[in-house]
This record gives structure tokens, sequence and C-alpha cells, in this order.
């Protein structure tokens, strides 16, 4: 790939580990400094995330948009039985191949947002956080998302986030860091917290 100061890449931020939404913010808050306009879609996430407070007052060059519903979503084949008692009426299960409607509505008005601005080159930078949850989940397919990367104006630059990237997007994308779980709290039974980690 010839390098070019003024071209859009593809980078994605993944993993098990924690850090990726909050890499994804960093990137972004270093775009606005430059002048840079920046559309931040958050899919799987409702406005309740602290960063939410900050980020909308930031700078008028920011367009941040939340696509998320008050609970959590799974497949059946997904979770544990012992992981889905613990959440209870905080999460909605779904059998393979048959996911909410209202979450597959909210993700495909996300990317057509995705598709109308990266079409229009009106951003700089285009987040897609969450999108990789997503595709796991199989709210959306994969040839779906490619299509839209293909159609880009350069220069736009697009960071994607979320656990379980699957390959052709890791194959597509020009940068993958993978975020690894080596130690966490969570697993001595501390819950997320305000401000750390929503």
């Amino acid at each position: 790939m010839q390098q070019h100061p003024n071209q859009g890449y593809v980078q994605i931020y993944t993993g098990n580990g924690k850090g990726k939404t909050t890499a994804a913010i960093g990137l972004a808050i270093r775009a606005l400094g430059a002048g840079k306009k920046v559309l931040f879609i958050q899919f799987m996430k409702q406005k309740t995330y602290s960063e939410h407070r900050v980020l909308s007052r930031l700078s008028p060059n920011l367009k941040l948009v939340a696509l998320g519903k008050p609970y959590f979503i799974a497949r059946r084949d997904q979770i544990s039985p012992e992981a889905a008692a613990s959440m209870k009426d905080q999460i909605v299960i779904y059998e393979p191949g048959n996911p909410p409607k209202d979450y597959v509505s909210l993700i495909q008005k996300g990317l057509t947002l995705a598709k109308e601005a990266l079409i229009s080159g009106g951003y700089d930078v285009v987040v897609l956080d969450e999108l990789c949850v997503a595709l796991h989940l199989g709210l959306i397919n994969i040839q779906e998302v490619l299509t839209i990367l293909k159609e880009r104006q350069q220069p736009a630059e697009i960071i994607i986030t979320g656990r379980g990237a699957p390959k052709e997007l890791i194959d597509y994308a020009d940068l993958v860091t993978e975020m690894r779980e080596v130690k966490h709290y969570y697993r001595q039974g501390v819950p997320a917290r305000v401000g750390i980690e929503n």
C-alpha cells in the first residue's frame, strides 16, 4: 500500500480487552483538535455512557449518535445460563438467525447514516463503535459493511471497534489492534463503574 498523508485508512480496535472505545474516543478528540469533522456512531449503546456528557458539547465538528436499547442482547448459543440468569431482565436472548427486529432496525439506521457520511465526504473521521459486536451477533452481514467501506470517499478515516472482528473485516482493514485481556478486576466481581467503564 502506497503511503499518502491525506489518504483515509480503515482502523479496527478489537479483542477481549478493555480500551477499544476509549482508544476511538482519544482518536476522535485528536482529530477534533486538528480541526477535523468527526461522526461518532455508537452501535449497541444508549446515551447513558459518561462520555456523552462531554463529547456532545466538545465541538461543533463532532456529531455523536447512539443507537442502542435499555437492554443487552445475546444469541442463545453465545451465553451461558448462569450469565443470562445474572442479568435477569436486562437481557434479551434470541435464537441464532432470529435477532430482535428493533435492534436490527437500529443497526440498519446507523449503517445508512455511515454510508451517507462516507459517500458525501462530509466527515474526515467516521467512528463505528461496537460495529464488530453487531456483526458477531448477526444483526448485519459482513458483505453489507464491506460494500459501504469500499464506496467511501477519500480521505475519510474509518475507526471500527468491538470484540470479535470477523476475518473478512480484518483482511480489508489497514490497521488492526487487538486489545487482549491479561488481567481484569471484573473477574473479582467488580461491576462497571461510572466514569471508568461507562
